[in-house]
């Protein structure tokens, strides 16, 4: 075992504070990574709060993980070194359901492990990124490409591969009219990768506050969900809605937005039940869907592409220090477009 300091949060709400955990000894197939940035995803607030239920503690949050590959068993093949190395929402899987067989690991039907908040295979706890480093089997491990810094590509991690993943999956590219819903570390990825990926696009943000960064990253129209006559005037309008949002939202209302065979997309988790009346997806043979993270082979694919499109994170570059006050500006939508801690600081 390996001590190395990390910033946990000891209970339920409690703010997180410095300690130190113990990284187990590398494995014939672990790579050892020196853990250089980890973003903070929203997911990490729930968790830490336990919004989203029952959670572990204490909790060494971040699922968005950018390093370099310090030490490698003797069975890996798939990096040395020295190499450019990323770790995202899973660390494991059962590696045999029929889904992880499909490169699906994130619907792993005997339930993955999450890279914190989670049991191992051995009942032990996971740590996150918000540590000096981190100790990952290969097969969850992912290449970074030469061509994405890793501050910016710390959050694609998460809030790249979220937006990316149902985006592919229902074929957003030329033709399609993509609105993203929630200007946020999501949305700002998914107005990006939509962008690239030849849609047109959308944003429907609660306000006109952040209309010029939309439209700098690839929008070609920007809406306020607060004005009413957004919802006349585009009614019927959309392709796709990808809702990256975690607060409760009137469903009806945004499903009205969707042409026939449209969807509405989900990957913002509101902790609280929506309510929905089921004309809204009976009338226009709607789909109202969700979707994870992607599988590790798409979660790579999302990142060679990023590279090959130049997109990485919109960012601010924070101290460890200062982790508990950007997590109550994250709750205040007061963050342009992702925190990213510099693991130099833990």
């Amino acid at each position: 075992m390996t001590t190395v300091a990390a910033y946990a949060a000891p209970s339920a709400k409690a703010p997180l504070e410095r300690t130190t955990i113990e990284r187990r000894e590398v494995r014939e197939f672990d790579v050892l990574i020196d853990v250089k940035f980890a973003g903070i995803c929203h997911s990490d607030i729930h968790q830490a709060r336990e919004g989203w239920g029952e959670a572990i503690f204490p909790m060494v949050p971040g699922h968005e993980i950018a390093g370099v590959v310090e030490a490698v068993g003797s069975g890996v093949t798939k990096f040395a070194v020295g190499d450019h190395v990323g770790v995202g929402c899973l660390v494991d899987s059962c590696r045999e359901c029929e889904n992880c067989e499909a490169g699906l690991e994130q619907y792993c039907l005997k339930g993955g492990v999450g890279t914190y908040n989670a049991l191992d295979k051995n009942g032990e706890p996971t740590y996150g990124g918000y540590s000096e480093k981190i100790v990952v089997d290969e097969n969850f491990t992912v290449r970074i490409p030469d061509g994405l810094a890793l501050d910016v590509a710390a959050p694609l991690l998460c809030a790249g591969i979220t937006t990316y993943s149902p985006l592919k999956h229902w074929n957003a590219g030329p033709g399609k009219k993509v609105a993203i819903l929630g200007m946020g570390g999501l949305g700002h990825m998914g107005v990006k990768i939509a962008n690239a990926l030849g849609a047109e696009v959308t944003v429907l943000s609660q306000s006109l506050r952040k209309k010029d960064d939309g439209l700098k990253l690839g929008a070609s129209h920007y809406y306020a969900t607060s004005d009413e006559a957004t919802f006349k005037e585009l009614r019927g309008t959309f392709d796709i809605i990808l809702s990256t949002v975690s607060a409760p939202l009137n469903l009806d209302s945004y499903l009205s937005l969707l042409k026939t065979d449209g969807a509405f997309v989900n990957v913002g988790a509101p902790e609280e039940p929506v309510a929905l009346n089921l004309f809204s997806v009976i009338a226009g043979r709607k789909t109202l869907a969700g979707s994870g993270i992607g599988g590790i082979q798409e979660t790579q694919e999302m990142l060679d592409f990023c590279a090959e499109h130049g997109l990485g994170s919109e960012i601010e570059l924070i101290s460890a220090s200062e982790i508990n006050e950007a997590y109550e500006r994250v709750l205040a939508s007061d963050v342009r477009y992702r925190f990213v801690i510099d693991a130099a600081t833990i």
